[in-house]
């Protein structure tokens, strides 16, 4: 039985980790973490951030396609207690500029398709998702497996992402979404079938409020998501 007491999703993952570690967590063609390889890559992400000076209500902001990679960084940013802006990579450089500073990201985490967008003035600030984009590669700038973050209590009302939104045409808003919208979200999908057993498809990326409805509740209530 799921205990609905509001926490951090990031420790619910720690949870199914401890009872289900060989189960998949996340797929993506022949890639795939379990959650016990997740819980990892989680701890990895948020000692390397709190080692960067980033902590609880800081943001950063991740732009890219969308893998298992790119979605155990976001998770291993709420371990730490930032929170993440998710930016789309189709919009135009003073768009995406003006995104980051309404942000206020600390770091940017970024993949080659992104890679042109990026300002000069945020290139130092920079983690490379893969060769071809700007920055400290990320599997450099990761701690050794085994390395534990500082606790960090989340509290309900603080932010955990913002989604940029503009409808077709107007200028993108930051939309900051806080941890009790997501666990409320997630707590919804019990009656509709996520758990343990369930396999969810996600066919569009993490940047859309859409997909994430669907990702919490089908990770957090222990299930397996297909990217």
């Amino acid at each position: 039985m799921f205990d609905p007491t509001f926490r951090n999703i990031a420790d619910v993952v720690r949870e199914h980790a401890a009872a289900r570690p060989h189960q998949p967590a996340l797929v993506q063609g022949k890639q795939q973490l379990t959650f016990a390889e997740l819980d990892t890559m989680m701890d990895r992400v948020a000692v390397a951030l709190q080692r960067a000076g980033v902590g609880p209500r800081d943001v950063i902001a991740l732009c890219g396609a969308t893998t298992p990679q790119q979605a155990a960084l976001f998770l291993g940013a709420l371990r730490a207690g930032a929170a993440v802006a998710l930016l789309a990579p189709s919009v135009t450089p003073s768009i995406f500029a003006s995104m980051l500073q309404d942000a206020g990201a600390r770091l940017l985490f970024v993949d080659a398709a992104a890679a042109a967008l990026v300002p000069p003035g945020m290139q130092p600030h920079c983690i490379a998702l893969d060769a071809g984009a700007p920055g400290r590669p990320f599997d450099d700038w990761l701690p050794a497996p085994g390395t534990a973050p500082h606790p960090v209590l989340v509290e309900p009302e603080a932010p955990l992402n913002i989604i940029y939104s503009s409808g077709t045409t107007g200028t993108p808003k930051g939309v900051v979404q806080p941890h009790v919208m997501r666990w409320m979200h997630m707590l919804r999908g019990l009656p509709y079938g996520y758990g343990p057993d369930a396999v969810t498809v996600l066919a569009t990326p993490l940047y859309s409020n859409t997909t994430l409805v669907a990702f919490f509740p089908a990770l957090g209530l222990g299930g397996t998501v297909v990217l």
